[in-house]
């Protein structure tokens, strides 16, 4: 039986153990990412769908919709009994597909306020800022990120899209108990960012991790090998990223239950060591 589980798990601040393979939330909204999705019904049935397949780990973002996505997880899977549902903040969105970072302290503050009321819990347990606002010092929005956790509205906190050095500057601040960088076989402009996750035991989120840019094709090695699998190139893709690093917590994410059913598949995949090799080299080229 496919199951989440198969993934393995990992403790996020080296507490909260979530199971690797988990769901981003994002595209449960509608098209741009704004507005209600465009089939509530089937939304509300992926969502459903996560802890039966073993998931109990959720990344969403108060900008997702805006607040659609953190509304339809309370609707539907509160008072979320054994899952951990992690959210962002940090960035406005005037319109469809725009994203602007917004990191006044005043507002991250609020926004991790109006997040905790949504999701409708006491605590959220793992909050992370979007984007670093280049246009505020990057030393107020830790503080700001600081002041949460003090204040017991946040458990935990991540950042998003950042260098190696933005992450220690941040932990002369707060903990860093995540990071979440785009990141798949093959895009792997974050490598350095990973490797630094993994030597500290910070877990790395990766975002668009299905992706497999050309070698997605027929005919190609990773073609090759997901027929050795009897799976779909994407499954290879993931199977490869979760097998990159033990503290990767990759969040791919859908609408629909059948696309769910099918990342989750990617779990009970086992590439062999000279598979994964493979597969690296040929991205690398």
């Amino acid at each position: 039986m496919t199951n989440a589980a198969k993934s393995g798990t990992f403790k996020i601040g080296g507490e909260l153990e979530v199971v690797r393979l988990g769901f981003g939330a994002m595209r449960v909204t509608g098209p741009g990412i704004w507005g209600d999705p465009t089939d509530p019904i089937e939304a509300r049935r992926t969502l459903n769908r996560i802890p039966e397949l073993g998931i109990n780990f959720i990344d969403t973002a108060d900008s997702y919709g805006p607040s659609v996505s953190e509304e339809l997880i309370r609707e539907t899977l509160h008072p979320y009994e054994g899952l951990v549902i992690a959210t962002k903040g940090g960035l406005v969105r005037p319109g469809p597909e725009i994203w602007n970072p917004f990191g006044r302290p005043d507002y991250l503050i609020q926004e991790a306020h109006l997040s905790r009321r949504r999701l409708g819990v006491k605590r959220i347990d793992l909050w992370q800022l979007h984007r670093i606002d280049a246009n505020v010092p990057r030393g107020e929005q830790f503080a700001a990120i600081k002041s949460l956790i003090d204040d017991g509205v946040i458990r935990f906190a991540g950042l998003s899209e950042v260098s190696v050095a933005e992450i220690e500057a941040a932990r002369a601040v707060f903990p860093v108990a995540t990071v979440q960088n785009r990141y798949n076989l093959a895009d792997r402009t974050s490598e350095a960012v990973l490797d630094y996750c993994t030597k500290n035991g910070i877990g790395f989120i990766p975002w668009f991790p299905l992706a497999a840019g050309s070698l997605a094709k027929p005919g190609t090695v990773l073609d090759a090998i997901a027929k050795k699998h009897h799976a779909a190139p994407s499954q290879i893709a993931l199977a490869w990223v979760l097998k990159r690093s033990p503290v990767i917590l990759p969040i791919p994410g859908t609408a629909k239950v059948a696309h769910l059913e099918e990342n989750v598949a990617a779990a009970d995949i086992v590439l062999s060591d000279e598979e994964f090799a493979t597969l690296d080299k040929a991205a690398r080229k």
